[in-house]
């Protein structure tokens, strides 16, 4: 009978159509299932390397284990070999012939003959379970004073891997482990590195007794992936013992300083970071040196090491922020990278590095970013003006040289804002360059999503500096905002930074003092656009216009002429007639605040003709304490008279509960509801016998004709209103406050 071997099957699998694969896999599956019951071990072994094929590409193989574990179990170590390799690909937790290869695995690793405690090791490594573990324990850690270096290295990377499984072979294997770190072979020494390495990680405390052991090794050892493992070492083991981190301050220097190995020195960064060995003199002196051979990797060509070499300097940032702010020019070349993770790495440290010293340069670099200009270094200039000379250079060439993903785009921009505010601004020394930065960023981020950012710090800086030339220069921005009819156009796309808008208007309704031109403001706030905007944003403009009104006809009365009722009366005219643009707005309060403003300015319109209508010679005779102007100027300002102020973030906290007050009481109970939603006059006779003082109730009795006193009635309209009020209540749920 011919078989089909491991060579034929490739063949003939990478000659088959792509449409019949299936046909010929299953073809193939059953002549296996067939050729693996007989009891030829070879074709056994050979059938199972097909199957260890087949399980690479997807196919399920767990229907052969108890063959597998067959062939583990062959004398012969050619197909021994293939059995643990069958084992190793298809075997898993829950595999139920699992248990019946622990007597195979003892035997194995008691073999006489070193290629076969070989694999049994390599096999235990990967198939190992707790109970496994358990059973063969005793025999992999004898297999650690082996007399082959190999064995021993293999037997330490073995225990490894089964104190995953079964931790209790740490108890006897830690003293065997720490004798391996003076084997006379250096791959056992640099396996054992790696073994502790991987355990000191979990519970670093328990490994401290082997410092001494392993400085000498640090310090005598010239093999460089050893000594990686080592520091590694040292780095999980510092943090818990400060004396260790001085002590390594030494042998770290000389390594940084004269290993050629890149690997090996990025090694003794991180460890000298995570270690807390930059602290002191000496530690300052580390530190420095680190940062320099960091800003060296930044101008390698390899992305690897810039990556690595920006982690790093991110975490040196915060203890040494001096040492890597001399080497800012290096780190802004990051930018332009074109790999992404290394661009969001570098605004990570960026955005960590930031004082008020460097905090103006830093985001003025990032707004060029943003804007994509062709020559970097070329003077600074307004974000605004970069932004226009890009649009242009686009529609000239049809596309932009530098494409910037809207996300990362808006990861800049948040960034930015966040560098500025941290802190309640502690690093702005010049809050006027913010506000132009805050409407500059609206302009050239061109993503949605970071508007309602901008929209938060403008009215959070505006509220908390109380500079008036500050709040002056913040409303001018402002106008000039309201005014731009590209915002206006722009409202609804998804790019566009409209929330900014709404900014603008609550800071000119809210500082109408500061403004050169009410009148003309006005009219901005009622242009033919804004009724395109969403309905949250117009309502504040009608707020504002409220605001700016009020203040403005405040302003009037002061300076009262004889032509001052003309242009009043004009500027109501004109409030009227813009305002029923909104009055059929589709947005509930857009329709009310709008209804609200109509009816107000139609009582200052009626004020203002019984003003104009008044005779001159009768306001001669008038009380000298009637004013000349319409008192209805006055009538809208009172209600914006408050300034809003700055509240810390823990206010209400600071706010102790009155005492007896207790908020989860029933302010009425269920029970007394019921009562009064079938008997609605049952509260008016309690409180009239309970509560109501004697005076009081005589004022309700009935007179001696038999009619009802005004009281009387009054009580009885009251209860009868009190009755419908708990009928509409009848049907909603009772709730807690």
């Amino acid at each position: 009978m011919f078989e089909r071997t491991l060579s034929d099957l490739i063949k003939g699998l990478r000659a088959t159509d792509k449409k019949d694969e299936a046909k010929f896999i299953a073809l193939a599956v059953n002549e296996i299932r067939k050729e693996i019951k007989g009891g030829d071990m070879e074709l056994k072994a050979a059938t199972l390397l097909k199957l260890v094929y087949l399980e690479m590409l997807g196919y399920d193989m767990s229907w052969a284990s108890f063959h597998v574990v067959e062939v583990m179990s062959s004398p012969r170590f050619h197909l021994k070999s293939v059995g643990y390799l069958a084992a190793v690909q298809s075997f898993k937790e829950g595999t139920e012939v699992l248990m019946l290869t622990t007597n195979t695995l003892k035997k194995d690793i008691g073999s006489p003959h070193p290629h076969e405690i070989s694999v049994a090791l390599d096999g235990l490594s990967h198939i190992a379970t707790t109970d496994i573990g358990r059973d063969v324990s005793n025999d992999l850690i004898g297999m650690l004073n082996h007399s082959r270096p190999r064995i021993r290295k293999r037997a330490v990377l073995a225990v490894y891997k089964v104190s995953i499984k079964y931790p209790e072979i740490l108890v006897h294997g830690i003293p065997r482990l720490q004798e391996k770190l003076h084997d006379p072979d250096d791959g056992v020494v640099s396996a054992t590195a790696n073994v502790l390495c991987e355990l000191a990680g979990r519970r670093p405390h328990d490994y401290l007794a082997l410092a001494p052991h392993l400085f000498e090794i640090l310090t005598a050892s010239s093999n460089n992936w050893m000594l990686i493992k080592i520091i590694k070492l040292f780095g999980a083991l510092a943090p818990h013992e400060p004396r260790l981190a001085k002590k390594l301050q030494r042998p770290m220097t000389e390594l940084i300083s004269m290993t050629p190995a890149v690997s090996l020195l990025y090694e003794c960064v991180r460890t000298c970071i995570v270690g807390n060995m930059l602290e002191g003199t000496a530690g300052n002196n580390l530190a420095k040196l680190c940062v320099q051979k960091l800003s060296a990797f930044l101008k390698d060509e390899d992305q690897n090491l810039k990556y690595i070499a920006l982690l790093a300097l991110a975490k040196i940032v915060p203890s040494h922020p001096h040492l890597v702010a001399a080497h800012e020019n290096e780190i802004l070349l990051s930018l332009e990278d074109e790999d992404m993770s290394i661009r969001v790495r570098c605004l990570e440290l960026m955005s960590s590095m930031v004082t008020d010293y460097n905090l103006q340069s830093i985001v003025q670099q990032l707004l060029q970013h943003l804007v994509a200009k062709e020559n970097s270094s070329t003077s600074l200039q307004s974000a605004a003006k970069s932004l226009a000379r890009t649009a242009a250079a686009s529609a000239e060439h049809g596309l932009s040289r530098q494409h910037i993903a809207a996300s990362y785009r808006l990861e800049v921009a948040k960034r930015v804002v966040e560098m500025c505010s941290r802190n309640t601004y502690e690093n702005i020394t010049d809050f006027h360059w913010y506000l132009s930065v805050l409407i500059d960023l609206a302009y050239v981020s061109n993503v949605g999503g970071i508007g309602a950012f901008i929209r938060d710090q403008l009215v959070d800086v505006v509220v908390r500096v109380k500079s008036p030339e500050t709040r002056k220069f913040a409303t001018e921005l402002m106008i000039k905002l309201l005014g731009d009819d590209g915002l206006l156009e722009n409202c609804n796309d998804e790019t566009s930074c409209s929330e900014i808008l709404w900014a603008a208007a609550w800071i000119c309704g809210e500082y109408p003092q500061y403004l050169s031109d009410p009148i003309g403001t006005l009219k901005l706030l009622f242009k033919q656009q804004v009724s395109r905007l969403p309905g949250e944003i117009i309502a504040v403009y009608l707020q504002a216009t409220l605001k700016i009104f009020g203040h403005w006809a405040a302003e009037l009365s002061k300076q009262w002429r004889e032509d001052s009722l003309s242009e009043a009366q004009k500027q109501v005219d004109q409030m009227l007639s813009s305002i029923t643009l909104f009055i059929s707005s589709d947005n509930v309060e857009v329709q009310e605040r709008a209804t609200n403003i109509q009816q107000l300015f139609t009582f200052i319109k009626a004020d203002f003709s019984k003003h104009a209508e008044r005779p001159a010679q009768m306001s001669k005779r008038l009380d000298t304490s009637e004013p000349e102007y319409p008192k209805s100027l006055y009538l809208i300002r009172p209600l914006h008279a408050r300034e809003l102020k700055a509240v810390a973030r823990n206010a209400q906290a600071s706010v102790q509960v009155p005492i007896g007050l207790d908020i989860d009481a029933w302010i009425v109970h269920p029970s007394r509801l019921k009562e009064l939603a079938s008997d609605p006059t049952a509260s008016g006779s309690e409180g009239e016998t309970q509560d109501t003082p004697l005076r009081t109730r005589r004022k309700g009795k009935g007179r001696a004709d038999g009619s009802k006193s005004k009281g009387s009635r009054r009580k009885g309209v009251q209860a009868k209103e009190d009755a419908e009020t708990v009928d509409s209540l009848r049907n909603v749920p009772l709730m807690k406050e």
